[in-house]
């Protein structure tokens, strides 16, 4: 993914501002950040959920091991 910089990005406003004008780049920025913000979160909870299940699969492959030690003795 490219790396946009300080000149891409002030490009790029200029570029909204003269599009939508003055007025309405409060409300596209608050859309955007608001968006961002609902992505972040439900990808947080998909990758907390993610970690969850390995952790638990690997509680559960730590038992059967054991479990095949104990029925080896």
């Amino acid at each position: 993914m490219p790396n946009i910089g300080v000149p891409g990005l002030i490009l790029i406003l200029i570029i909204a501002l003269l599009i939508f004008g003055p007025a309405k780049l409060p409300q596209l920025g608050r859309a955007v950040g608001q968006t961002l913000r609902e992505f972040k979160s439900s990808t947080k909870g998909l990758m907390d959920e993610t970690t969850e299940e390995v952790e638990t699969k690997e509680r559960v492959d730590n038992k059967i091991v054991v479990v095949k030690e104990e029925e080896l003795k």
